[in-house]
């Protein structure tokens, strides 16, 4: 049995899959996008050295910020995990796209070409959200049609798609393969912490993360000068540290708006936790999620 713990940001997932593992002796491998990057421990509230003592840990920090990493490579990732270890797998994270696609199957998207990458990345920069939604819905209205005029990092990847295939994402995402767990394999519980309680915790812990060095880790970042649309240059906090950094807001400013846009992305992580997580409990604290898991 796998057991697979989801939850938005600040829920306490990471403690309870280290105690989870520590119960049954067993592994937690990383279902968290922003975790992945080594370049970003602790704006990502990566677990600690000290929090993973006595408890491997995998795919964590394994991926250069300058890569964009995707459901597909971190699958296949995966699936070596899964041919190979025989403890228990406990599968901890906030990036609900990366469960639905482990126990239901993902799109068979062909890989894009870094050519066909950059040339669509050139050509969208400088325009705004919406300006490139707009420029997607003219393309390919049924892929527009399910994303957020806000979401510049999902339509950036749907023209990419377009380009490179001439076909819609949409139409690609329709047709999935099979889950690498099949039903019956798993068990899982999304952490559905009281709102207004994970907005105080989220508040506090952003705080946190720069009095820990999260804006030195940030300053390290920026002076590789990455392309700003990669994943890891977008990861919650970045953005508007970077602009502290050039001096054009203050690190009040900087922090505030972290705080907001993780907030944001609560919201959106119960959304999909709702219409996506099929199959999983929902449950209101840790000692709930950690009866339903170990039964």
């Amino acid at each position: 049995m796998r057991l697979l713990i989801a939850g938005p940001t600040a829920s306490g997932k990471t403690a309870l899959a280290i105690d989870v593992a520590r119960r049954l002796g067993g592994v937690v491998v990383n279902g968290d996008s922003m975790q992945v990057y080594r370049d970003l421990s602790i704006l990502t509230a990566r677990p600690t050295p000290e929090e993973q003592a006595g408890v491997e840990h995998l795919m964590f920090g394994t991926v250069d910020a300058a890569e964009n990493f995707s459901v597909g490579r971190w699958l296949a990732g995966v699936a070596a995990i899964l041919a190979e270890e025989t403890r228990p797998l406990i599968f901890c994270g906030g990036t609900g796209l990366y469960f639905s696609a482990l126990t239901q199957g993902v799109s068979d998207i062909p890989a894009v070409p870094e050519a066909v990458r950059a040339q669509i990345r050139a050509e969208l920069a400088g325009l705004a959200p919406h300006q490139m939604w707009a420029r997607l819905k003219a393309a390919d209205p049924a892929t527009a049609a399910r994303l957020r005029p806000s979401d510049p990092q999902r339509v950036t990847r749907a023209l990419e798609v377009f380009a490179a295939t001439g076909r819609s994402l949409a139409g690609f995402q329709d047709a999935r393969q099979a889950p690498l767990l099949a039903p019956g394999t798993w068990r899982g519980v999304f952490l559905a912490v009281e709102r207004e309680a994970l907005y105080r915790r989220i508040d506090a812990r952003f705080s946190a993360m720069i009095d820990a060095g999260a804006l030195e880790e940030v300053r390290a970042l920026a002076a590789r000068g990455l392309d700003p649309a990669l994943p890891a240059m977008r990861a919650h906090g970045v953005p508007g540290l970077i602009a502290h950094l050039a001096g054009e807001t203050t690190l009040d400013e900087a922090i505030a708006r972290g705080q907001a846009d993780t907030r944001r992305y609560v919201k959106r992580q119960f959304t999909w936790a709702r219409h996506q997580l099929k199959g999983f409990g929902w449950a209101p604290d840790a000692g709930a999620a950690r009866a339903a898991l170990l039964g």
